[in-house]
C-alpha cells in the first residue's frame, strides 16, 4: 500500500472522530442531529490543524456488540461520514466497534471512505465482549464482491484484548499480512491512551516488510517522534482532546501542536516533501510496556 498516494504523505496523521452515543446504544441521546454537529466541529478541527486523514468511529456506544451492530447504527454513521465527506477534503476511514468490519466497509464504500480499522482481522481475541473472531474470510471476499478498493487496516493483538495462546508478535504481523492479506497494520498499547512500545514497533516494522506500520493508540505531541522513529504513522484521538479527556471534544490547538511535532520529527528525511496538507487525493474505488515477543501472559 503506498501512503503517499492516499494521504499526501509517507507518515500521515490520521485523527479519530469519536461519535457520541448512536440510536440503540445505552447511552443514546435522543438527538442525531446533536451528534452530527458534534462530529462535524471535531472533523473541521482535525482537517483545519492538518490531519491527513480522519477515521469516524462509534466509540460512546459501548458497552459495545461482539459483532454485527444494529442497523440504526449503520444508518446512522452512513449519514454522518457522508456529511464529514462533504465538509472536508481529507481521506476518510471507517470503523465501526467492536468489530463489524462488514459494515465498515459497506458505509466506506457507500460514501466514498478510502479506509476501514477492523481490531480482529485474523486469529481470536478475548474481550469484555466475548471471544471474537477473525472475519478476513468473509471481509475479503465481500471486498472483491463489491468489486471496492477500500483499504483494510487491522489491529494486530489488538488493545482491551488478549489473544488465545500466545502468539509472538512478529507470527502475528506476518499472519494478518499474509493470509489476513490487511493492507496496513496498527500497533497499540495495552488500553486506550497507552502507546505501543518502541522495541514492538520495531519488531512490526521487520516483520510487515514493505506493508505500513500504524501506531493505534497513546500517541502525543511529547512520544511522537520517538515513535515515527519505527512506524510509518499515527492514529490519534486522547491527546487532540481539550485537556486530554477522552470525552471531552477535540481542540483544534491540540491538533495543529501535534502536527507540528510530527513535521519537525520528519524534517531531516522530508526537508522538500510536503506532509500532504490540502493535497488532493484520488477515488478509493480507483485503484503499556511490554514487548509482545516476551509475554507469556497477555496483558488484561
Amino acid at each position: 500500500m503506498d501512503l503517499m498516494r492516499v494521504f499526501g504523505t509517507t507518515h500521515p496523521v490520521i485523527g479519530v472522530v469519536h461519535l457520541l452515543p448512536l440510536p440503540t446504544s445505552p447511552r443514546w441521546g435522543g438527538s442525531l442531529a446533536a451528534v452530527i454537529e458534534r462530529a462535524e466541529q471535531e472533523a473541521s478541527a482535525l482537517a483545519t490543524g492538518g490531519a491527513n486523514g480522519i477515521l469516524i468511529e462509534n466509540f460512546f456506544d459501548a458497552p459495545f456488540t461482539q459483532h454485527q451492530v444494529d442497523p440504526a447504527v449503520v444508518s446512522a454513521m452512513s449519514l454522518i461520514a457522508q456529511r464529514v465527506r462533504a465538509l472536508v477534503d481529507v481521506p476518510l476511514g471507517i470503523n465501526v466497534l467492536r468489530n463489524d468490519a462488514l459494515s465498515a466497509l459497506a458505509i466506506a464504500e457507500n460514501v466514498g471512505a478510502h479506509f476501514i480499522r477492523v481490531n480482529v482481522l485474523t486469529g481470536v481475541m478475548a474481550t469484555d465482549q466475548g471471544l471474537i473472531e477473525g472475519c478476513a474470510h468473509r471481509l475479503l471476499r465481500y471486498r472483491r464482491e463489491l468489486d471496492s478498493g477500500v483499504k483494510i487496516f487491522a489491529d494486530v493483538l489488538v488493545k482491551h484484548a488478549r489473544p488465545l495462546g500466545t502468539p509472538n508478535l512478529t507470527t502475528a504481523v506476518q499472519e494478518t499480512i499474509q493470509r489476513g492479506l490487511a493492507d496496513a497494520v496498527i500497533l497499540s498499547g495495552w488500553a486506550t491512551g497507552h502507546p505501543p512500545t518502541r522495541e514492538d514497533l520495531e519488531l512490526a516494522r521487520a516483520a510487515a516488510g514493505h506493508v505500513p506500520v500504524l501506531v493505534g493508540s497513546g500517541a502525543n505531541a511529547d512520544n511522537v517522534a520517538h515513535l515515527l522513529t519505527a512506524a510509518d504513522g499515527v492514529i490519534v484521538a486522547s491527546s487532540l482532546k481539550r485537556k486530554g479527556q477522552i470525552e471531552q471534544p477535540i481542540d483544534p490547538q491540540r491538533v495543529s501542536h501535534f502536527v507540528q511535532a510530527v513535521r519537525r520529527a520528519l524534517e531531516p528525511e522530508t526537508s522538500d516533501l510536503s506532509l500532504g496538507y490540502g493535497s488532493s487525493y484520488p477515488n478509493p474505488n480507483e485503484s503499556p510496556t511490554h514487548s509482545y515477543e516476551q509475554i507469556t501472559q497477555p496483558s488484561p
